[in-house]
């Protein structure tokens, strides 16, 4: 399982993707989320809205500034 960052659009909350191991999108969500953080604080893969992935300096440094 990944969560890929979806295209934000003007002033709303960053939305998240969680895409599962058979590539479908079951679930999307806040970075308020609790199994979303937990995937974050154990070195998960996050995806930017590119489908890049990030490093786990840069999803740490991205999280940070969320509100």
């Amino acid at each position: 399982m990944i969560y890929k960052m979806l295209p934000k659009l003007q002033d709303d909350q960053q939305i998240f993707a969680r895409i599962d191991d058979d590539g479908l999108c079951r679930l999307t969500c806040t970075a308020k989320h609790p199994p979303f953080q937990e995937h974050i604080k154990t070195g998960g893969e996050l995806q930017d809205a590119e489908g890049q992935v990030m490093t786990p300096e840069a999803v740490q440094a991205f999280v940070a500034t969320l509100p």
